[in-house]
């Protein structure tokens, strides 16, 4: 089985509408255990989307250019299925390839995500989560900055907030290509980065982030690499400090149902870190 490289496929995704009633709109952290549901007062509207194909033409993207990249490193840590054994094996490594590939001084792996479709069952908040079609950005400048203050000691915090700083997740496919239910990500050179996202509460158990959902818009130029093998992993910045439009600030992403995907593709399996990433 192998997925031909095209210049381009079309994907379902959702997109933000804000509350009707002006409200700050929310989503809560946790899905409901007995449907999957994650309980929110603001609406979605359902677009189809066309995703350009940036295999051959990987290098066009980098974080700081279009807020995304590929980058091509096996893991040396391959099993996912324990919680403790991820955070000892893999985020070191995963630490490493960062400041590797963006020069960083200092990285620091807080969060991690694993993902497994499994069709017909209930997305939960613990060790089911699924694939989402739902764009978004992960991090406000708000909860960015309060992310520093939250994992990092106190006395630390305040030199460190002087410097560039950055959020940046590596999404990696675990055990099989990711040719079900792909990475779409979008440009941000075609983004209105005021207009076209909104902050959304996240209320967690105990706390409240941020996170900014994001409104449609026909200009958005979508873009995928097509069959992200365990062996690569795709670097999402999520905020970036640095705001004097030199630079991506941040990349709307979201998976997406790929309609050139083999009946006979393995489910879409994978880990996605999420990185403090500062700079002297």
């Amino acid at each position: 089985m192998s997925l031909p490289t095209l210049t381009s496929t079309t994907g379902t995704v959702d997109f933000f509408v804000a509350p009707e009633d002006g409200s700050r709109a929310y989503q809560m952290r946790n899905a409901k255990l007995d449907t999957g549901v994650r309980d929110r007062n603001f609406g979605l509207e359902a677009r189809e989307i066309k995703i350009a194909n940036l295999r051959g033409n990987e290098s066009t993207a980098s974080l700081d250019k279009t807020g995304f990249q590929l980058v091509k490193q096996p893991a040396k840590h391959t099993s996912f299925t324990n919680e403790a054994d991820i955070k000892k094996g893999y985020y070191g490594e995963s630490a490493e390839l960062l400041k590797k590939v963006t020069g960083a001084s200092r990285v620091v792996i807080y969060d991690h995500t694993v993902r497994r479709r499994r069709p017909g069952e209930i997305d939960s908040s613990a060790s089911k989560r699924q694939p989402l079609s739902q764009a978004h950005v992960d991090q406000t400048p708000k909860s960015a900055t309060a992310a520093v203050h939250r994992i990092l000691p106190a006395e630390e915090v305040p030199e460190l907030l002087k410097h560039r700083f950055q959020l940046i997740n590596l999404w990696r496919p675990i055990n099989n290509p990711a040719s079900d239910w792909p990475l779409a990500l979008c440009d941000f050179r075609s983004v209105d980065p005021v207009a076209d996202v909104a902050p959304v509460a996240l209320v967690y158990d105990d706390r409240e982030g941020e996170t900014y959902q994001v409104k449609y818009n026909e200009k958005h130029k979508w873009k995928y690499f097509s069959n992200v093998t365990p062996e690569e992993g795709i670097l999402i910045k999520c905020y970036d400090s640095v705001q004097d439009g030199s630079v991506a600030l941040y990349t709307p992403h979201t998976a997406f149902s790929d309609p050139l995907t083999p009946t006979d593709a393995p489910l879409r399996e994978s880990i996605e870190v999420r990185a403090l990433v500062f700079y002297d």
